[in-house]
């Protein structure tokens, strides 16, 4: 491996998908302002809109996670074109 080319603050980090609550602990380099306590022990916070845990891809299902109302706002948009 090359010299210097990879961070030096690997560190255990949560991330949670804010789509269904799920917290996924890993080594991360991510830099946040957050941290949150599993078990007793006291970790860096990741939020996520979307993982593999909420992600139709890999869940089999369709639901549509939109914390912007974006869908909602692209549903009314083109009802009239959908209906036909």
């Amino acid at each position: 491996m090359k010299e210097g080319i990879h961070p030096k603050n690997y560190r255990l980090v949560a991330f949670k998908d804010m789509s269904n609550e799920e917290i996924t602990v890993t080594r991360s380099a991510v830099s946040t302002k957050e941290s949150i306590e599993i078990d007793g022990v006291e970790y860096p916070l990741f939020k996520l809109e979307i993982s593999s845990s909420s992600h139709p891809f890999y869940t089999g299902k369709m639901k549509l996670v939109d914390s912007a109302g974006r869908v909602d706002k692209f549903m009314n948009k083109y009802k009239k074109h959908m209906e036909r």
